[in-house]
């Protein structure tokens, strides 16, 4: 039998050039390497137990009192389930507060579910209009592959959610409550997201054919035709009109915060009942434009004071782009200190996968000591995390506090999630000043809060950052944890 000759092991130099995991390197690996007494304890803790739990920095979880020098007032915690719309949720929590205080409504929860039906048909509408932009397009193209991988996902900006309401309104939850399909929405966008690719086709076979553009959007309304039979097996069809009433608490002369939560018979009255289109009831409810409402963002990877714009970042044909003034943190919560104070709370964006518990409702830069417990570096700062796809917007949530210092500045936020009030602390975060400086991106706040030379900013042309930067096509949440 003939044999195969060995190859010559490659030398030193020539590792040094491939590359490879040489033989020898890994010989050295195994010889310059003994298990000491704090490895081995290291060893038996991690490979029996799961390491999570055993980080956890027992000092930072039990060291918080809970308390905070400012609270803006509100009730009830929603719960997104199974979907990714924390950006919706976080949006109409941040504006029932005002609601719930200028007409003495004791709580109050908004329909996400008639938003995400209209989100559901604008962004099918995007997608094949799309495709339509880009027919002649290489299937490798980047913005072509940007466009077909978020053809029907949950995620979005605040900037979805302003378009949304402009156009469509806002109703109460009893209008058109939560089904399953609109908290569980895997099989949905699945469904929905086959649809749109196998029409898409069919669009690109029409302008092979010589079809000219107002043809291929007829054919898109067919599609859009079978997208709105969908949505409505799913989650029912949007009323245009609805009737409501509620309860009103009667005030007491000298009642404690304690009393006015109370709301028995003897202290409360229903209104007439009240018939309403959505945006009707929206002019009437929340009144004030959301597009007085600005974005400020923080990545330290790019220019500070500049003005720029998230390519593709919309749920609407022909709606802006989601655009933001990038500031330093510092001034970041200065802003958002004086939203609070004001009793605005404000709807902010964070990277969710470093330092929090959702069993504590902390999060705390190091809250999970790795590197003690590893005997390791990992130091890795906002920049670079960005710079490597490390970091970037993964869920929004309403910030509804803040405690301050002697001096009046920061030291921990209060946050409201949107998992329902089993996770955290009943279903609120405490935010630890250095995690908002390493994990906050964004803040949305209203105008009069803004300086003024900030606000200049966003007169200038903003600079576009394409559509696969780090966190750009949306907050793509995922749900919350079991």
């Amino acid at each position: 039998m003939q044999t195969i000759p060995l190859k010559h092991p490659k030398t030193e130099t020539d590792d040094a050039c491939t590359g490879r995991l040489s033989p020898a390197f890994l010989d050295s690996l195994r010889n310059g390497y003994r298990m000491g007494p704090a490895d081995l304890a290291c060893h038996n803790a991690v490979s029996n137990n799961a390491a999570k739990p055993l980080a956890l920095n027992r000092g930072v979880a039990r060291g918080d009192d809970g308390q905070f020098s400012h609270r803006v007032r509100s009730k009830g915690i929603t719960n997104q389930r199974n979907s990714g719309r924390c950006w919706m949720f976080a949006g109409l929590n941040v504006l029932r507060p005002q609601i719930m205080r200028d007409h003495a409504i004791e709580e109050f929860t908004f329909s996400t579910a008639y938003l995400q039906f209209w989100d559901k048909m604008e962004k099918a509408n995007l997608y094949l209009e799309s495709i339509i932009e880009l027919r002649d397009a290489d299937f490798l193209d980047r913005d072509w592959e940007i466009v077909n991988k978020m053809a029907m996902e949950d995620g979005g900006w605040w900037n979805y959610l302003v378009g949304l309401v402009e156009k469509y309104g806002v109703m109460p939850h009893s209008a058109m409550p939560e089904t399953h399909a609109s908290s569980h929405t895997d099989t949905l966008n699945e469904v929905l997201g086959r649809l749109l690719r196998s029409r898409a086709i069919r669009i690109l076979d029409q302008h092979a054919d010589g079809a000219a553009v107002a043809d291929l959007r007829a054919g898109k309304n067919q599609v859009l035709a079978e997208v709105y039979r969908l949505l409505v097996l799913h989650l029912g069809e949007p009323p245009l009109e609805f009737e409501w009433r509620y309860p009103v608490r009667k005030k007491k002369e000298a009642a404690d915060d304690a009393d006015e939560e109370l709301m028995t018979a003897e202290n409360q009255r229903l209104t007439p009942p009240e018939t309403h289109t959505p945006q009707s009831f929206y002019r009437k409810y929340v009144g004030r434009p959301l597009s007085e409402f600005v974005c400020l963002y923080n990545d330290p990877k790019n220019e500070l004071n500049r003005h720029y714009r998230f390519d593709r970042a919309r749920n609407i044909v022909g709606n802006e782009c989601m655009n933001f003034v990038n500031i330093d943190t510092t001034l970041m919560k200065q802003v958002a200190k004086t939203s609070i104070l004001a009793n605005e709370p404000l709807w902010f964006a964070v990277n969710m996968g470093f330092d929090q518990s959702a069993e504590h409702g902390l999060m705390k830069h190091r809250l999970y000591d790795y590197e003690t417990l590893y005997g390791i570096d990992l130091t890795l700062c906002k920049a670079d995390r960005t710079r490597l796809h490390a970091g970037a917007s993964g869920h929004a949530m309403a910030l509804m506090g803040v405690d301050l210092d002697t001096n009046e500045q920061p030291r921990k936020w209060l946050v409201e999630n949107s998992w329902g009030d089993d996770k955290g602390n009943k279903g609120c975060w405490t935010l630890h000043d250095d995690w908002f400086d390493e994990h906050v991106y964004t803040i949305i706040v209203h105008r009069r809060h803004v300086p003024d030379v900030i606000l200049n900013l966003f007169e200038e042309e903003a600079t576009v950052l394409p559509a696969w930067y780090p966190g750009a096509m949306g907050i793509q949440s995922v749900p919350h944890p079991a």
